[in-house]
């Protein structure tokens, strides 16, 4: 698997991880036949499955069950027809319920996540649930940190379990064994009320919802100056107890209006598609408020007996830039992952980031090539030289720090080379997979 793997993401976590939790699974579930006096094999649900590996295994291992993502990975194709997968967008509603289903997986799900517990309550009584929490999502959207005495993975993990409990889950909490720092996974399998108070429960987790979006709703007026007396206490009865305004008790067949799925087609957000003058005038604005700050920093250059003296600038900390730049700046490059930080570390020509401080990169002080660097990437980047022209050279109020005939980048038009087009050896392979025994 992990020689064959197609995908970007790292096989050396992805499926050595997800054998681990299948093997989890398929302990648990063979423990719960015995408990039960079940023969048959439960049937199962993955919500956001991803790569679709875990049902892979899953369904080899003859529990008959699905997965269910927004987005159709390239490995798919790679299993037959055997592994049930499908393309699909799972909106929190009545439509999507699986009243047939013995349990829902949540690996990894994402904005899914705290949907897990209530998606089981609300599809049968006897539906169960394993959810691994991973990225910090609430019913709405991003998690909201509440409480400081905690690590933001703690209080999340707190809340998952709480919406567990709300759902009227007796919830098991474990440790996997597996690759991953985010390992604490969650187990509803047995209910804490009667089968004849589904009602009460019901309405019990529509408040509790409701709740959620009063307190991000109070939160966000807060965050923009507006003041509210609302501490958010336990399920925040007092604040949430009513549906909001144009909301049904269980918000018709959508229990959160408004509720953003992960996008079909994943845009890449790391600041590479950020239109090039844009880039331009934040590296520029960036460059002459760490050259202007004061006191100055100057590095003297004496080699070959001669005296140079060239402005590196000041260092600032993100903090301190950011409180500088226009808030449109900031809006725009708060949408990337990493924003600020991350466009300053694309353009490492110019800048030099470290612990958090600012730093415009002195290309004197950068340690030649070294002779143990592996040929292919010596080769290419010997081809990559003069390709782009220095910033140095054309905004820089003293100009590059090196002479032209040490500088990887083009003093000067006259000196650009036309970019070479490095070409990757691809290789096919073509696998069949082995039933897991």
């Amino acid at each position: 698997m992990v020689k064959v793997w197609p995908e970007v993401t790292d096989p050396e976590k992805f499926v050595y991880e997800d054998v681990a939790i299948a093997t989890y699974l398929l302990v648990l579930w063979e423990e719960e036949r015995k408990e039960k006096g079940l023969t048959k094999k439960q049937s199962f649900v993955d919500l956001g499955c991803g790569n679709g590996l875990l049902v892979h295994i899953l369904n080899n291992e003859g529990h008959s069950g699905r997965g269910i993502d927004v987005r159709r990975r390239k490995i798919w194709d790679m299993y037959g027809p055997e592994t049930h997968l499908e393309e699909a967008t799972i909106i929190p509603g009545d439509s999507n319920l699986f009243p047939d289903t013995d349990w829902l997986i949540g690996n990894h799900s994402d904005e899914l996540t705290p949907w897990i517990p209530v998606i089981a309550a609300r599809s049968s009584y006897s539906c169960c649930y394993f959810v691994l929490p991973c990225c910090f999502f609430d019913f709405h959207g991003k998690y909201r940190r509440r409480q400081s005495k905690k690590t933001q993975y703690r209080e999340y993990l707190d809340f998952v379990a709480q919406v567990g409990f709300v759902c009227g889950f007796h919830v098991e909490e474990d440790c996997l064994r597996i690759p991953s720092t985010k390992r604490v996974s969650f187990i509803g399998k047995s209910r804490s009320y009667p089968a004849a108070e589904h009602a009460l429960i019901d309405k019990q987790i529509t408040q509790f919802i409701n709740s959620r979006r009063t307190c991000a709703v109070a939160a966000w007026d807060r965050s923009v100056g507006f003041n509210h007396e609302d501490h958010c206490g336990g399920l925040c009865k007092e604040a949430g107890s009513e549906p909001l305004e144009g909301d049904t008790e269980t918000a018709g067949t959508v229990w959160m209006p408004g509720f953003q799925p992960r996008e079909k087609v994943e845009q890449v957000r790391n600041c590479v598609s950020l239109p090039r003058d844009f880039v331009d005038e934040v590296v520029l604005n960036v460059a002459n408020l760490l050259l202007n700050a004061a006191p100055q920093k100057s590095c003297s250059d004496k080699q070959g007996g001669n005296s140079n003296t060239w402005n590196q600038g000041e260092s600032l900390s993100l903090r301190e830039v950011a409180e500088h730049l226009d808030k449109e700046i900031l809006k725009k490059l708060k949408s990337e992952y990493g924003g600020l930080q991350t466009l300053l570390k694309n353009n490492h020509q110019v800048f030099e980031v470290l612990n958090g401080r600012v730093h415009i990169r002195d290309w004197r002080k950068e340690e030649p090539p070294s002779k143990t660097k592996p040929e292919v990437k010596r080769r290419i980047s010997a081809e990559a030289f003069k390709t782009r022209l220095c910033w140095f050279f054309i905004h820089h109020p003293d100009g590059c720090s090196l002479p032209s005939e040490a500088c990887p980048y083009a003093h000067g038009t006259e000196e650009l080379r036309q970019s070479p087009v490095i070409k990757k050896k691809k290789t096919y392979t073509v696998i069949k997979f082995a039933t897991f025994v």
